[in-house]
């Protein structure tokens, strides 16, 4: 079932949504190589105290998973796609980093994730990354009133496609609001004018993940969640929460 958000409840969805970018801001700032993804963790914590809000990531505990999430921050390095626990390995030059962080506040949850680089940067990371960033441009920029969730995961799937890189089956973007995942689910690839239609006051989370290689082959790694890549090339992923409103997208989750 879809809830559809009223205008005061879409504005109340700014207000964790502000916080989650602040907190990938935070991290952002903070990662550099010889910082662990722990330590990462702390800082995205602290922006939560501060806010006084609360994460949707920690203690989460889906079927699949052998273990509730033990961190707020999710930290997926190289070849991690998505998921990643954050460890104490600290983090090394020519990185590639993706951080996803959510955060609760007057009974609304933001979702949001960004993927950079850490010291200096390889070509092919940073083009990976700009189509990321492209594909979830092209996604926010199909999420209006009379559109169908297809076109949205048209619009990601065909920027991902058209670059050569592979798109991890199943995995994917979702409904967002008082819970952090709510229907409906948003494919990162799907035809145009499918799916359930687009109306004002629907709130998704749109967050295209990529694998570099081309290949859409995924493993899960042994800690049963980070999810990595089948071919051991490295992956971008990049979301933001966004509502659908009849003046046109409204994206929740930037500064």
């Amino acid at each position: 079932m879809v809830e559809l958000k009223t205008d005061v409840s879409i504005d109340a969805m700014r207000v964790p949504g502000r916080v989650v970018a602040q907190a990938l801001t935070a991290v952002r700032q903070a990662a550099r190589v010889g910082v662990s993804p722990r330590q990462l963790d702390v800082v995205a914590r602290e922006v939560l105290h501060e806010a006084g809000a609360t994460s949707p990531f920690l203690g989460y505990h889906p079927a699949f998973a052998p273990m509730p999430f033990p961190a707020v921050l999710c930290v997926s390095v190289n070849d991690a796609i998505v998921h990643g626990i954050p460890t104490d390995e600290p983090l090394r030059d020519g990185d590639l980093v993706s951080a996803d962080f959510g955060a609760a506040l007057g009974g609304w949850v933001g979702d949001s994730a960004v993927s950079f680089t850490v010291g200096t940067p390889r070509a092919a990371d940073l083009r990976l990354i700009a189509t990321a960033e492209r594909a979830l441009a092209a996604g926010i920029e199909a999420a209006v009133v009379g559109n169908r969730i297809g076109d949205i995961a048209h619009a990601v799937g065909t920027v991902c496609r058209d670059a050569g890189y592979g798109i991890p089956e199943g995995f994917g973007g979702h409904g967002i609001g008082r819970r952090m995942h709510e229907d409906p689910a948003v494919p990162n690839e799907g035809r145009p004018g499918r799916g359930m239609r687009l109306r004002h006051g629907m709130v998704l989370a749109i967050e295209p993940m990529l694998i570099g290689g081309g290949r859409d082959g995924y493993r899960e790694a042994a800690d049963g969640w980070t999810l990595v890549t089948g071919d051991g090339s490295r992956a971008a992923h990049v979301e933001h929460t966004v509502a659908i409103t009849d003046t046109g997208p409204r994206v929740l989750t930037s500064l």
